[in-house]
């Protein structure tokens, strides 16, 4: 007996800390999580710090350029060259050369060269667009964000309407559970028949294998969520099953649309790649300085030496392109078109924009209503099937008249998850559209 407590005491201990474990979640949870640690979001950042860093490194070509070189040779046989035969003799024929070999065995050259930019028009454009590019990468990871945090939301409702079907399942369940008892106990008096109690022995077995699914789906749901969140899969999460019906209002501001955003950023960078291309034919203008050493080394005994003579200049470098053969026309002709699209680009969102989030806010206040209607006639529904019950206990209503009134229980409470279905995609897409997803 004592043995049955310490393991009855277990068993609730245990069973009281598997309930402290799990986590109930709201929505707002979820997404600061998935905002935290999400590998996509965290790549997308990445991508940002990268266009920074090459923002940063175009800019640096302003700075003047310093670099030294040095070399060592050893010259086994010393360079030949041929000289005239003149050279050495007045009377030798110009067709006659002499072979001589010049320098010594040990050369060695170091040196320091400094190189600063004075002109440069394309290399400022360059500056822009790496500039304009990381804009570009920040406006995507607000996108990459919005499409995570609009799926988020998207599994999250999905996860509250299957609870609330289990909900609903467990409640059928019960109901048809005592429905079920009632009906043995009147076929052992003789007033039912058989197949009464199996046809109920069988929607009984019917509700058990839905709830099982629904079960497996809300299990399925939590795990996708946990991977969004970057949760480990074994934790134990749960959360609420409040669908927040608001009056909030969704006005189209196309400031906020992260899309039309996205193709006015690729404008700017277009119109600066242009002006790049143009500023690729002015001249290029550079100052270098020079200076160094050269060391000449002779080995054979006695007259070994090793000597250094300086070296050290100033110049300045201008290039000038004069004809690349057309390319560069060609170039600004295929930017100017791609300019022209994206203008056309803009035109259709902002356009398509206005028209989805008209229609959006319609269906909204339809499926809001229609959410208020499916809750009356739930209750309605179960207000007939309890009547029913009590009549069928009566003998005044058959069981056709019970499963009729079940069925009707049943179909307006999918008829309200349904509701609730449209009602938070209506929403959701309306909150992606109008740039209010954060």
């Amino acid at each position: 007996m004592k043995n049955v407590k310490i393991l009855f005491l277990f068993f609730l201990f245990f069973g009281f800390f598997s309930t402290q474990a799990q986590e109930k979640l709201t929505l707002n949870q979820v997404i600061e999580r998935t905002k935290a640690n999400n590998k996509s979001l965290k790549i997308s950042k990445n991508e940002i710090r990268i266009a920074e860093d090459k923002n940063k490194e175009v800019k640096n070509n302003l700075l003047p350029k310093i670099k030294a070189s040095g070399d060592y040779k050893y010259f086994f046989d010393l360079p030949t060259q041929l000289m005239p035969a003149k050279a050495f003799n007045p009377q030798a024929p110009d067709w006659q050369f002499k072979p001589a070999q010049f320098g010594v065995p040990h050369n060695i050259n170091a040196n320091i060269q400094l190189v600063v930019p004075l002109f440069n028009p394309e290399l400022y454009t360059n500056i822009k667009t790496t500039k304009i590019a990381k804009e570009l990468s920040e406006l995507k990871y607000k996108k990459t964000q919005r499409d995570i945090l609009y799926n988020v939301s998207k599994i999250y409702y999905n996860a509250q309407l299957i609870k609330s079907q289990l909900k609903f399942l467990d409640k059928n369940i019960s109901n048809t559970k005592k429905l079920l008892d009632n009906l043995k106990l009147l076929k052992s008096q003789g007033l039912v028949k058989g197949s009464d109690v199996n046809k109920m022995d069988l929607q009984l077995s019917q509700l058990h294998t839905q709830y099982e699914q629904a079960q497996a789906n809300y299990e399925k749901t939590l795990d996708i969520l946990k991977f969004y969140m970057g949760m480990p899969l074994n934790n134990k999460i749960d959360i609420n099953t409040d669908v927040i019906v608001d009056d909030d209002k969704y006005d189209y501001n196309q400031d906020n649309n992260i899309d039309y955003q996205l193709l006015k950023k690729k404008n700017s960078l277009i119109s600066n790649q242009i002006k790049s291309l143009k500023r690729s034919r002015l001249p290029k203008l550079s100052m270098y300085a020079s200076y160094g050493t050269t060391g000449y080394g002779y080995d054979e005994k006695p007259h070994d030496f090793l000597d250094f003579y300086d070296v050290s200049f100033v110049g300045a470098k201008l290039n000038i392109p004069i004809f690349n053969g057309t390319t560069t026309t060609r170039k600004i002709k295929q930017k100017k078109y791609e300019l022209e699209n994206n203008n056309y680009q803009l035109e259709l969102v902002a356009d398509q924009k206005q028209m989805e989030i008209k229609n959006a806010n319609l269906n909204l206040a339809v499926n809001k209503k229609k959410i208020s209607d499916t809750d009356y006639q739930i209750k309605l529904a179960q207000k007939v099937y309890d009547q029913s019950i009590l009549e069928q206990k009566q003998g005044v209503a058959g069981l056709t008249d019970v499963l009729m009134a079940d069925n009707n229980l049943r179909m307006a409470q999918q008829n309200y998850l349904q509701a609730q279905i449209d009602y938070l995609k209506t929403k959701l897409e309306l909150k992606k559209l109008t740039g209010k997803l954060k």
